[in-house]
């Protein structure tokens, strides 16, 4: 086959034996090239005729070879960031966006994880675990990025979520702990929350008292925690039974491993406090799970596809705070909807020494959007409108409270001004929540309305996507401290 039908990428050229695999593009997509026996390890041959008489074949990128890709090169294979200072989520809804992604954090001091999705996304996308994993297996062998990279399952909520993250090859778990934190027991009546408290078991109350009331925890020398029996019933009420699911998914499925293990108490109405946030890790911790990293609720919103909702002061008081709590237990504070936060990521990077998780997921596909607002506009002003005409059935799955009153007409805004609403806070959430309708969404014949060729423009402008990623995430990175030649 003339090369002149491919062209190779350089960085992903492996050798194996006597075999030599690397990745090239094709009219056709995305092929890898594998010459020598290691050949007859691969599924699926593609142009067939072409190669006939030649020392190499091409295959499609397909699930099935993936799993190869892992076996033969460890370093496609997603790992622990155990050990790793600076962690950073790049949720990537669509499997296009690694690329990017490797690009610009390649030689920083940060560990990707590049494959970051919850159970909500995965429907919301109809895609699985193993079609999110092997995106980035891909896009890792592409760039020929031996540094590292992990896989998170997201925002799990139970033993078969995640058993089923862990079946299929992914280094972290998110274990969210929302349906199990009695938010309804933070503004009742104390005289609510003592005859409740009495309805705990007298051991664990008995246990608990003995370990928490009327005493003092030193975090360091400007910050004391103490637990008076009010302030000890409700937090037990509220945060026990989220303990005893987390001991036994932690007990069941992650002790024993070297899975990265993050707890989630963020997905709240309410502020996490520093008695409660000390109440839970401690718990934990004597009971033996190893946490790499927690995620309490904030102060203030952080809401979707925008910078934060508050007073800065008071978030760096409240961060400050719970940065201590993770650093006397040793393990990273985790910021989670840290897309676009760019206000509060001065702070993050000074408070934290330099030690935390930042998940960021949506602000990837709003990039996709800029691409697709830039290059093919008509597209665009169907998934603009559509967007709107379908955000209150979006609002079940996500908050986010925009003001479509100050989002510009669409009829009378020009093509060359598209990329704009890419830039307006409301039209940035409007377009970032409604992802999963946009992508569902089919014609009367079944065939997808959008998600076809959403996929088909991007690809097209792949080079595009990749320069806007890299500046989107760049920026990120720049307010958090990194600076860039």
């Amino acid at each position: 086959m003339s090369s002149e039908l491919f062209s190779i990428y350089p960085n992903s050229i492996q050798k194996h034996n006597n075999s030599q695999v690397k990745m090239v593009k094709t009219d056709e997509g995305d092929a890898l090239y594998v010459s020598g026996s290691l050949s007859e390890l691969f599924d699926g041959e593609i142009m067939t005729e072409a190669t006939q008489g030649s020392d190499y074949k091409l295959f499609k990128c397909t699930l099935a070879n993936s799993k190869i890709i892992m076996d033969l090169f460890d370093f496609t294979r997603p790992k622990s960031h155990k050990g790793q200072n600076i962690t950073i989520g790049l949720g990537d809804r669509l499997g296009l966006a690694s690329v990017g992604h490797i690009r610009l954090i390649r030689d920083l001091d940060i560990f990707p994880v590049l494959a970051q999705q919850s159970m909500r996304e995965l429907n919301l996308t109809d895609r699985t675990y193993k079609d999110v994993l092997a995106s980035a297996v891909w896009a890792v062998f592409r760039e020929g990025y031996t540094k590292g990279y992990g896989a998170d399952g997201d925002h799990l909520k139970t033993h078969d979520e995640v058993r089923y993250a862990l079946s299929c090859g992914f280094s972290m778990i998110t274990l969210d702990c929302s349906e199990y934190i009695r938010n309804d027991i933070t503004n009742v009546k104390i005289s609510t929350v003592e005859k409740l408290y009495k309805e705990l078991s007298a051991d664990v109350r008995q246990d608990l008292e003995e370990r928490y009331l009327n005493k003092s925890f030193t975090i360091d020398c400007d910050t004391v925690i103490k637990y008076d029996k009010d302030d000890l019933e409700r937090i037990v009420l509220i945060y026990f039974p989220a303990i005893r699911h987390i001991l036994n998914i932690w007990n069941d499925l992650i002790q024993n491993t070297d899975i990265d293990f993050e707890i989630s108490i963020d997905e709240t109405q309410t502020a996490t406090t520093p008695e409660s946030h000390f109440f839970v890790a401690n718990e934990l911790i004597r009971q033996g799970v190893e946490i790499r990293s927690l995620a309490p609720r904030f102060v203030g919103e952080f809401q979707k596809g925008i910078d934060y909702k508050g007073n800065i002061k008071e978030f760096e008081q409240d961060f400050l705070i719970h940065t201590k709590i993770a650093n006397l237990f040793g393990y990273k504070i985790s910021v989670h909807s840290g897309s676009d936060k760019f206000s509060v990521f001065p702070i993050i990077n000074k408070l934290t020494s330099n030690r935390y998780h930042l998940k960021t997921a949506g602000t990837n596909w709003l990039e996709a959007v800029r691409v697709i607002a830039m290059k093919n506009p008509e597209l665009y002003r169907e998934i603009h409108r559509f967007a709107l005409n379908n955000l209150d059935k979006a609002l079940a799955y996500y908050h986010i409270t925009p003001d479509l009153s100050k989002i510009k007409e669409l009829n009378n805004t020009p093509d060359s001004e598209l990329p704009l609403f890419l830039d307006e806070d409301n039209a940035r959430q409007v377009l970032h929540i409604t992802y999963g309708l946009i992508l569902q969404e089919k014609s009367a014949d079944g065939s997808f309305l959008f998600r076809d060729r959403i996929y088909k423009t991007l690809e097209a402008f792949e080079a595009e996507y990749i320069k806007a990623l890299e500046k989107h995430i760049g920026l990120h990175l720049s307010f958090l401290g990194y600076s860039f030649k």
